[in-house]
């Protein structure tokens, strides 16, 4: 079985243009991005003749090697890792994607999720296009073939104002890399200097690993032409109202990157510390569920002056691992994954602290190991609001039936739990941690959807779980063994 505590990651992507040995500095950038998606990696790399592309299931450290890399030889490339949020997972859904065209060959590597994909690929199909994958960023690549414009750049700004939803999109030639983002800015995409020239990165992390330096976000709306130490902005959509995914400062980014021109460690520092302003806790010390939420732990602890302490540590080399249903160690699937420090639980009143809660499943048994570790008490402390709704916008969600906090109060969600005391914090909370809140979206805690879904794509998901599905929650107060 697999473990999976939250939401599924979405997909990273990086760009290299006019640097010598390119592929290899991609490389590089996506082991910093392994984190947005481990279904999958690849690059595409061009010598300015030839594209050459290169992508497997696994990790980046299981597909590209040192030989591998070199061979991809050229100076501009573009490098994905993927989680799927539209298409199975499948080699044929694996990014980027290269096929060729009349301008020459054309590789694409995407983030987000096109809510009008299903419509478009229909009207294509029914006009006598053949698709070769399940992925929603084949449809860009056959509008782009179908296009008349010259320029690759001319027919990107012909046909992405018809583009619904939310991407983070490269797509290179044999001699230029462009990058663009959606007009509302769902999905992040920096744009950075390394010596005479450009590169593109979903999160500012991806640069320091190769030595390169951020100089900003690429804007909702923007297209950006890189050439031969060249760069071109153009603004290919009228200016819509932005609406950057909050859910990346509370979970999905690196503490260490800038996104959305803000530091995505100071955002979870400020909101751990309004949780503590919120909702502070009679206890004896603070702890994190690693490792997202260290961070938001660390300023709940600065401003209740509670001790912070290392009381649940992870096993970071767990991979998908297989559990016999005759195992006779219950709740294996996470005590492989965690497990807390006794010397520093037993007797004690713990706040614990998380990003968020998806289901509920698992942090039931993470609080049943904290009290069989002797915990006196345990009060659990959330980082974000109750997620109630699912995203169409580029993460891989659970459906709204699966989301425990759709259909229970707090106090039924505390009581499933079992814990002593549960808080979230407030979205006007995450919204002041954020900054400037009016710009970010919010539809995973109130289902207010900017983007309208497609007649035939998400829409119909969205309509069919909206009613959602109970969730067995029995007032069992916890014994004091935990069981």
């Amino acid at each position: 079985m697999s473990f999976n505590r939250h939401w599924g990651e979405e997909c990273g992507v990086v760009g290299i243009a006019a640097i010598d040995a390119a592929a290899e500095l991609a490389s590089l950038a996506l082991h910093a991005l392994q984190h947005r998606g481990q279904e999958s990696a690849g690059i595409t790399a061009s010598d300015g003749h030839k594209l050459r592309t290169y992508k497997k299931m696994g990790l980046v450290a299981d597909v590209f090697d040192e030989k591998t890399t070199r061979e991809l030889t050229g100076n501009y490339a573009i490098g994905h890792v993927r989680y799927s949020t539209s298409g199975s997972s499948h080699i044929l859904n694996a990014q980027p994607l290269q096929v060729a065209s009349h301008r020459g060959s054309i590789s694409l590597a995407h983030n987000g999720n096109l809510v009008n994909a299903p419509e478009l690929r229909m009207e294509m199909e029914a006009d006598g296009s053949i698709f070769s994958t399940t992925s929603d960023s084949e449809v860009i690549l056959h509008m782009l073939a179908r296009s008349r414009a010259i320029a690759c750049e001319d027919a990107l700004q012909e046909i992405l104002p018809r583009v619904k939803g939310a991407y983070s999109l490269l797509i290179m030639t044999r001699d230029r890399l462009i990058a663009a983002r959606d007009p509302h800015g769902f999905r992040p995409l920096c744009l950075g200097r390394y010596k005479d020239s450009y590169v593109i990165a979903s999160e500012s992390c991806a640069f320091d690993i190769i030595g390169a330096t951020y100089l900003r976000d690429i804007k909702p709306g923007e297209m950006v032409i890189l050439g031969d130490g060249e760069l071109t902005s153009r603004q290919f959509a009228e200016s819509a109202e932005e609406h950057c995914c909050v859910f990346e400062h509370v979970y999905f980014s690196r503490p260490d990157s800038q996104i959305f021109g803000t530091s995505v460690e100071m955002v979870r520092r400020r909101s751990g510390e309004i949780l503590g302003r919120e909702a502070p806790a009679e206890a004896d010390l603070v702890c994190a569920v690693p490792d997202s939420s260290n961070t938001a732990a660390l300023g709940y602890a600065q401003q209740t002056g509670l001790p912070f302490e290392l009381a649940l540590i992870r096993n970071h080399y767990v991979g998908r691992t297989f559990i016999s249903p005759a195992q006779k160690v219950r709740d294996m699937s996470v005590r492989i994954k965690f497990n807390p420090v006794k010397e520093v639980v037993a007797g004690k009143r713990v706040v614990m602290i998380d990003d968020s809660i998806v289901r509920g499943t698992t942090m039931r048994k993470l609080v049943k190991l904290m009290r069989q570790a002797g915990a006196k008490e345990v009060h659990l402390r959330i980082a974000s609001p109750p997620v109630t709704n699912p995203c169409f916008y580029g993460i891989d969600t659970p459906v709204r039936n699966e989301l425990i906090a759709s259909s229970h109060t707090v106090e039924e969600i505390a009581t499933y739990l079992r814990v002593d005391s549960l808080h979230y914090l407030s979205l006007d909370g995450l919204m002041e941690a954020a900054g400037e809140g009016e710009r970010y979206c919010d539809a995973c805690f109130t289902g207010n959807y900017p983007v309208s879904f497609s007649a035939h794509g998400n829409k119909d998901v969205f309509d069919n779980h909206v009613a959602g599905q109970e969730i067995v929650v029995k007032p069992m107060p916890p014994k004091p063994d935990g069981s």
